[in-house]
């Protein structure tokens, strides 16, 4: 298996679409999809990414044997917090337990150290998405706390668990 993280190309609109066109996907991410989720929607979205400040947003397809297996990016916080940066991640189903998502998150972790000045890096999975928690414990991450009733998800509240990455110094 060979996996790369790379920036987004707008070749690469339709799997996006056929990746995030699924329920399971969405109910594990935060609210503002759109769904159904069209080709269109990928075409504004990787548009966005590749326009944003890139001192800020970091986002990057998840290429798996030259086919696109996910998404997974960074973000910096800012204000007093700019030296850390909140992580969020998918795997398209077909991917799944296949150890991508755990690859993914090093791969991206090691370039994010190794490329700026973040010092931490968090996720925020809901509690109940067991294989996103294992994805981070895998790769490193320390559950550092349960935010209990911290979201709202499908009309339900949710408690979410609170990951972080420190870079080695």
């Amino acid at each position: 298996m060979e996996l790369i993280i790379r920036k987004w190309q707008i070749k690469d609109a339709n799997e996006l679409a056929a990746a995030l066109n699924n329920q399971k996907i969405q109910d594990n991410l935060r609210d503002g999809m759109p769904y159904p989720y069209t080709p269109i929607d990928a075409k504004e979205y990787i548009n966005a990414v590749l326009a944003a400040d890139q001192d800020s947003t970091y986002a990057f397809a998840i290429e798996v044997d030259g086919q696109v297996a996910g998404s997974i990016g960074v973000t910096r916080c800012s204000n007093i917090h700019s030296l850390t940066a909140e992580m969020g991640y998918y795997i398209a189903e077909p991917h799944w337990g296949r150890g991508i998502g755990t690859e993914a998150v090093k791969e991206t972790c090691r370039y994010i150290f190794d490329h700026t000045d973040i010092i931490r890096i968090f996720a925020e999975p809901f509690a109940y998405n067991v294989p996103s928690c294992r994805v981070l414990e895998k790769a490193g991450f320390q559950c550092e706390g349960i935010l209990r009733k911290n979201a709202v998800k499908n009309g339900k509240v949710q408690d979410m668990k609170m990951y972080a990455l420190i870079k080695e110094t």
